[in-house]
């Protein structure tokens, strides 16, 4: 159904217990599905085979920044950001927000890669979706805009859940890695995009691929500060360079792609440096790694088919035109840490402030309808609707 907006954060979480959605799992692999643990302090947490247990800790959203810390271990019901659907429309009125593009949690994509068995591993992203699709989407469709998993375990497995997605009415797909579950774009992958291509399903990557050298913020002797406020550019910029020089967008020239949550602060300088160091080094490693050469400088690609998103970034904002204003998307992070919920628009004044109203509409708004395939009202019409909505 057409619908009026104003804002859409294109990243933001859902984080839930497994026990929401675990017994859609087939029986024969619901003792290997990720469970809800209840921990002695009351607070809860999520077991994933393979991985350690993993405290529901509070993401901090409403919380003052000094009440922030790994220790408070807080329970799924209680938080926001946690809640049925019902819960989530109220906290977007709240905080302003009329639609959100929304990712799995801290618990779900990244940590179920570690079941050993691809048939349970497919089962539960299976049934993840099928949760999404049908007990927590429903219930508002165009602001309930969830991302539905696609498996990394091979372009098989890959492409059959592409397709159930389509069928099941999402409007995007994240992926955690390559199809072809490789560390590298390759001829292998091809398969999934021309399907990505034929059904029209938007292709996203929150954040980074799964498994990516330095991710997280933990050291040798537990958190690291300075990886955590150095995190930026370091995470989706070595895969849009990635699928730029290994010639993905040559051949699949109208495939585009969101990469969500890395600020855009460091896009012009990276875009002007891969230009730089792909000018000396392409020859070793097409060489080296038989790579062919491509017909246009990586930046050009990775500016024509890579769009991004960012939460707090009033110098990435001010240089909007070196990446395109067209090609970057605002967020909340909501429940995350880089949330300012209840008060993302004060957060939206700052950041615009002295930005052109097109200008702005398109960063926080427009450019997710676009890339989305959203319906939009008239704007007469959604004037109306609004009006209507605050009665």
């Amino acid at each position: 159904m057409a619908r009026a907006y104003r804002y859409i954060s294109s990243d933001a979480h859902l984080e839930i217990g497994p026990d929401r959605w675990r017994d859609r799992v087939p029986e024969k692999f619901r003792d290997r599905a990720p469970r809800l643990i209840q921990l002695e302090d009351g607070g809860d947490a999520i077991l994933v085979e393979s991985s350690p247990l993993l405290p529901r800790f509070a993401h901090n959203a409403g919380v003052p920044f000094e009440q922030w810390g790994p220790d408070i271990h807080t329970r799924f019901e209680d938080s926001p950001g946690a809640g049925p659907p019902a819960q989530r429309l109220r906290e977007q009125d709240r905080d302003g927000v009329d639609a959100e593009i929304i990712f799995a949690g801290v618990g779900g994509q990244a940590m179920w890669g570690n079941i050993g068995s691809e048939d349970v591993y497919n089962a539960v992203v299976r049934a993840y979706n099928d949760f999404l699709a049908e007990d927590y989407m429903p219930a508002d469709r165009d602001r309930l805009l969830c991302m539905g998993l696609i498996p990394n375990r091979g372009v098989k497995e890959a492409m059959a859940e592409l397709e159930r997605c389509a069928k099941l009415g999402f409007k995007g797909v994240c992926l955690s890695g390559y199809p072809a579950a490789r560390g590298l774009p390759s001829p292998e992958d091809d398969p999934f995009w021309e399907a990505a291509l034929a059904v029209n399903m938007p292709v996203t990557i929150h954040t980074e691929f799964r498994g990516t050298p330095g991710r997280g913020d933990r050291g040798e002797r537990g958190y690291n500060l300075a990886r955590r406020i150095s995190t930026y550019g370091v995470k989706g910029g070595p895969i849009a360079a990635a699928l730029a020089v290994h010639g993905v967008f040559e051949r699949f020239p109208t495939l585009q792609i969101f990469i969500a949550e890395n600020q855009i602060c460091w896009i012009p300088g990276f875009l002007q440096q891969m230009d730089l160091l792909h000018s000396r080094h392409r020859y070793f490693h097409e060489r080296l790694q038989g790579l062919k050469p491509i017909e246009l400088p990586p930046s050009q690609y990775v500016r024509e088919h890579i769009s991004w998103g960012f939460m707090d970034d009033q110098f990435g904002v001010s240089v909007r035109h070196h990446i395109g204003v067209n090609r970057v998307m605002w967020s909340t992070d909501f429940p995350h840490d880089p949330s300012d919920w209840p008060h993302s628009m004060d957060t939206v004044a700052r950041e615009f402030a002295g930005v052109p109203e097109d200008e702005k509409q398109m960063m926080v708004c427009g450019n997710a309808v676009e890339f989305f395939h959203l319906d939009v009202l008239p704007a007469a019409q959604g004037a109306q609707q609004r009006v209507a909505q605050t009665v």
